[in-house]
């Protein structure tokens, strides 16, 4: 007898693969049937997403000054730290607070005669920083560009990136922790379900971490993110949640 055509055989293993995959299939769906039937818990994760957007912006400056002597340098600090008070009260900022001065000795390196080296204090510099809190979110663009006026009255002026925040997380926790659940209880009935099963009540329940993240973004943190560099957000939480069965 002449060998099967080569077609043929690959059309016999095909058939005999999908014949076994298909038993597997189902001697797992018997297996998952007959573990929610036999159980008297099922435990699953819920979770909610909500988008938000920061209700307060905290913004820093910082400016410096060099002085041959300390009390030199303390006069010129007080000139700038008024400039700088002027600057935000014309443009309406007024909760502002300015961080207490830094003082740092400027040396130089002096040879002696006899070759060796000593430091010695050439002088003084004073640094201070000034912290703006402020509601008017989307303002603080403006503000960001504008201080280069500062720079032009001969302050060397540098800025740090605006921190946006979200002040009622707290508030968010408890309506998050209450959707979360009511979307674990939808999975876990299904679950209950595919067994012939129903749900007597909660069992117990615990929250995870807390995501706070820019939006859009996809960013995930096993200790929890709390993402100050966005103004709009995403808030994401999860829920463990274990139902009795009845």
């Amino acid at each position: 007898m002449n060998p099967p055509a080569r077609p043929h055989l690959l059309g016999m293993l095909a058939g005999l693969f999908l014949a076994v995959g298909l038993v597997l299939s189902s001697m797992l769906a018997t297996a998952a049937w007959l573990k929610v039937r036999n159980t008297q818990f099922v435990t699953v994760k819920g979770s909610a997403r909500k988008n938000i957007k920061a209700d307060l912006v905290v913004w820093r400056g910082g400016f410096s000054v060099e002085a041959g002597d300390l009390l030199s340098a303390q006069r010129e600090l007080k000139i700038q730290q008024g400039k700088v008070s002027t600057f935000l009260s014309e443009r309406g900022f007024t909760n502002f607070l300015f961080t207490p001065i830094g003082i740092d000795e400027v040396t130089a390196t002096l040879r002696e005669a006899e070759g060796l080296t000593r430091q010695r204090t050439v002088g003084y510099r004073l640094t201070q920083t000034v912290r703006v809190e402020s509601g008017e979110v989307e303002r603080i663009s403006e503000l960001d560009s504008e201080s280069t006026v500062l720079v032009e009255q001969g302050i060397v002026f540098t800025t740090q990136s605006p921190a946006f925040i979200y002040t009622r997380a707290g508030e968010a926790k408890v309506e998050m922790l209450a959707e979360a659940t009511k979307d674990a209880r939808v999975r876990a009935d299904q679950i209950a379900a595919q067994g012939g099963r129903g749900l007597a009540g909660l069992h117990d329940a615990s929250m995870g971490v807390m995501q706070i993240t820019p939006r859009y973004s996809g960013q995930f943190s096993w200790d929890g993110a709390n993402d100050t560099s966005s103004v709009d957000k995403t808030i994401t939480a999860v829920v463990t949640a274990t139902f009795a069965l009845k």
